[in-house]
């Protein structure tokens, strides 16, 4: 009987031991950041579905559930989770990685309502909240969730560390490299397709307007005419996607001189490949618009393409091998 007793008590606690290290992460770059920082022995969680931006998600009651239970809960911040402010959450268990960066938030000029597809409209309100885009504000988020993982789990701390500065290697490296770029031809004008972009136009010199175009649908007459209207006096000659735009949207931009550039935010997981590989082929799109007129939304799927892709580490050196990964 005694061995009975022992038995289940090891059971029990091997259980809880495999139940107690979960984290909920609001968006892909906080759970791959997270991942990358706790190493093995943690389920870091993404609620999400894969079709759904994060940005306009809203947890159903099992996940609200889910979210109170979980050991820590990392959010952007920036106002990037509108859930945030309508449940309960323990205070100790959130974590808001943006909270001390509030001095380099960015404000917009413009609140904009529309829709994705067949989803309810939404507003694109005047704080911008895609901080990661920011490569050295990523580094920053990235600190901020090592930091709080230490202080949840102490025995783990030094190797957390060690993860961080191996995860910020990878993000400032991205950060020089889009700088050096940049600094060729500063303000340099583009038109995003989307109001997403403004930590990325900040930090790396782009002078930028946007639109409210999707990837996948294809513009009319009018909205080509506005886009010309916009550009006008604006100037740029790249539009910059948040994923593959259509072809035939690619064919109509070119009648009016205008090329497509894909930078994808990459807010939710991609279909293949990790944020930081499809960041690498974030920045080698902005060095093909660079050394060519070609659009720089081309597929590069051969074994060859994705292990030169994988094994590339940002430099100051740029090499072209185009992929499109994820799509928010």
């Amino acid at each position: 009987l005694p061995v009975f007793f022992l038995l289940i008590t090891l059971f029990l606690g091997s259980l809880a031991q495999a139940t107690a290290a979960e984290i909920v992460t609001s968006n892909y770059p906080l759970q791959y950041f997270t991942e990358r920082i706790a190493g093995e022995g943690f389920e870091v969680v993404l609620p999400v579905p894969g079709d759904i931006d994060p940005a306009y998600w809203a947890p159903k009651v099992e996940q609200i559930v889910a979210l109170q239970q979980a050991d820590l809960v990392i959010l952007n911040g920036a106002g990037y989770e509108k859930w945030a402010k309508k449940i309960s959450l323990p205070r100790s268990k959130v974590v808001v990685s943006a909270k001390s960066l509030k001095a380099r938030f960015i404000y917009s000029e413009e609140i904009a309502t529309h829709s994705h597809g067949g989803s309810k409209e939404h507003a694109h309100e005047n704080l911008a909240f895609t901080t990661w885009l920011d490569f050295d504000l990523a580094a920053e988020q990235a600190g901020v969730i090592a930091t709080a993982l230490g202080r949840k789990w102490p025995e783990q701390k030094e190797q957390f560390a060690q993860n961080l500065a191996a995860l910020q290697l990878d993000l400032r490296s991205l950060d020089s490299e889009l700088k050096a770029l940049s600094a060729k031809q500063p303000n340099k004008a583009f038109i995003g397709s989307h109001p997403v972009y403004e930590y990325l136009a900040s930090r790396y010199q782009l002078n930028l307007k946007a639109v409210h175009w999707e990837p996948e649908q294809v513009p009319d007459a009018k909205m080509l005419r506005e886009l010309q209207s916009m550009n006008g006096a604006h100037g740029a000659v790249w539009m910059i996607w948040e994923g593959q735009p259509d072809a035939k949207s690619i064919a109509k931009l070119d009648q009016i001189g205008m090329r497509s550039l894909v930078f994808e935010p990459c807010a939710n997981r991609p279909e293949e490949g990790d944020f930081l590989s499809l960041m690498k082929q974030n920045v080698q799109n902005q060095v093909l618009h660079c050394s060519s007129g070609k659009s720089a939304s081309l597929r590069d799927n051969s074994p060859a393409g994705k292990e030169a892709l994988n094994n590339r580490r940002p430099t100051s050196s740029f090499t072209v091998n185009p992929r499109v990964g994820c799509r928010v």
